[in-house]
Formats: C-alpha cells, structure tokens, sequence
C-alpha cells in the first residue's frame, strides 16, 4: 500500500469523484436516467462516461504535477514527484494512460462523447503547460475542462446537447471563481479576488435555480442548495476576514468537494430526483478521501 500511496496522491481521488457527479448530472439533463431499467443499454454507458471522466481528470491532474515538478520542489517538496517518491517519466506514462482510457471509453459511447473528451484533454494539458499562472486566462481554461465534463454526460444523448449545451457556463463560471481565488493558496490572495468569487458564486446558484423553477422543481433544488451554500460560502467569508493561504485552502477544497452537490441540485432541476440523491451521496466518499489525499 505504502508503494500505491503516491501514485493515488498524484491522482487527487476525492477530486475525481466530483468528476463523476458532474457526468452523473450531465446525464440526468439529458434524461438519461427517465425511465430507468437496470440493464445492460443503460448500464454499459453509464459505465464507459464514468470511467471516461475519471481517465480524463485523472490524467489532467497528473500532468499538473508533471509540469509543476520545478516549482514544486520549492514550494511543496512533499509531493510525490519532488520528494522522489513518483519518477516524471512514470507520472507521464501514468498521465498519459489515464487520458487514453478516457478518449476511448468515451469513444466507446459515442463519436460526440468522444469529441468532447478529446477537447478535455487538449485544454487540460493546455492549463497545466501554459494558461495556469496567467491570472484571467487560467481559471478560465480550467473552467472550460469542467464545462466539457458537464458536456461529456449530456453528450451521452448527442440530440441533447441542442437543448442543454448552454449549461456549460455555469460550471465555467463556478470553476473560473475557485481557480482565480486558489492562486493566492500559496502566499495569500486578495480581497478583491475574494468578494468577486462571491458574487460569481451568487450567480451560478441564481442559474440552478431558475432552471429549476422554469422545470417546477424549485423545492427539490434547494435541497441540496442550501447545504452547497453553505459549505461554499462558510470558508469563503472566512477567507474574506483573513486572506492568508491557509483559509484560502479551505475556501478552495470546500469549493471543489461542494461540486457534488451542485451537481445533485442540477440533476433534481431536471426531475430526476434519485439520480440526485445518488450524486449527493458521493459527498461523502469525497470528503473522506479529501482527508487522506490532497484537493489542491
């Protein structure tokens, strides 16, 4: 185990979970899960998207490290690859696996899932080699990789992507707030930084919201609004008072792991409440990995 350790370490598993939440509400958009029968036409695909997307995270996440590796070294030696524990040329043959089981698994779905999933690839490595330090031009790539992950489970029926594909910008939205605001993880952040991913934070919860009134399943949205509020905004207003790396650590784990309940809410939106409950019972799993293995 001590041997497998790292390798999990470079992966982020409580991160790839919420990969998974959002296919799961991609899915339940595009009325996947209406109907539902366990058998094999349903049960094959869900399979393939959810390993698809766990390959994709996955991967992208390991290149993180890869392209890191210097400045790591500096600032976080305890990371598998700085402090030895993990080679480079392993983490890239183990990076590169990881995207090339998640372009066929979404292959093996369909010709748009795989598009998509190929389009997460190129904009992952994109973010890890060159946009991540720029301050506008990396949250908003990172928050492209999500869109598309939303995009991959509604992919999953191509004819919906007609319909829903604007859905997209919401978790762009959301996730160009936590990677704005994570760039001060280190050395501390801004203020400013801070209210302003609280006003986008207000935005992407008016969005889930009106989507589900427009659908009549306003009640059963704000069951699992309310506690993705509060788990988003409870370090955020912590980090507002006192900026340092630290208490923006915390804002940016809570803001991650809060994803499954995001995604929970979208999936009630869309009247697939089951699927919605099912989603938010990951968040459990994922705070329990988020304890044993890093988030950011």
């Amino acid at each position: 185990m001590k041997k497998i350790t790292p390798w999990l370490r470079l992966t982020r598993p409580a991160n790839i979970v919420t990969s998974v939440a959002d296919v799961l509400a991609g899915m339940a958009i595009a009325s996947f899960f209406t109907g539902w029968v366990f058998n094999a036409a349903h049960l094959i695909p869900l399979f393939f998207i959810c390993l698809s997307t766990i390959g994709l995270y996955g991967g992208g996440i390991v290149f993180n490290d890869v392209f890191d590796a210097a400045l790591d070294k500096k600032e976080r030696p305890e990371r598998p690859i700085p402090s030895g524990q993990v080679t480079i040329q392993g983490a890239v043959i183990l990076g590169s696996s990881l995207f090339i089981l998640g372009i066929v698994m979404a292959f093996l779905v369909n010709m748009v899932a795989g598009s998509i999933a190929v389009f997460i690839a190129l904009f992952a490595l994109l973010y890890n080699k060159f946009s991540k330090h720029h301050p506008f031009i990396g949250p908003l790539n990172m928050g492209l990789c999500r869109g598309l992950n939303l995009l991959l489970g509604i992919g999953i029926i191509p004819l919906a992507l007609q319909d829903w594909s604007l859905l997209a910008l919401v978790p762009i939205v959301y996730i160009f707030s936590i990677t704005m605001i994570s760039q001060g993880e280190v050395h501390g952040g801004s203020r400013y930084k801070l209210f302003l991913a609280a006003i986008l934070y207000l935005l992407v919860t008016a969005a889930i919201l009106s989507v589900s009134y427009r659908n009549n399943n306003l009640i059963w949205a704000f069951v699992f609004i309310l506690p993705f509020c509060w788990m988003i905004f409870t370090p955020l207003i912590a980090a507002m008072q006192d900026p340092v790396g630290k208490n923006i650590g915390k804002a940016v784990k809570a803001g991650v792991i809060s994803l499954i309940l995001m995604d929970a809410a979208w999936a009630a939106s869309f009247s697939a409440l089951p699927a919605g409950i099912f989603i938010a019972c990951l968040l459990p799993l994922s705070l329990w990995l988020g304890k044993r293995f890093a988030v950011t």
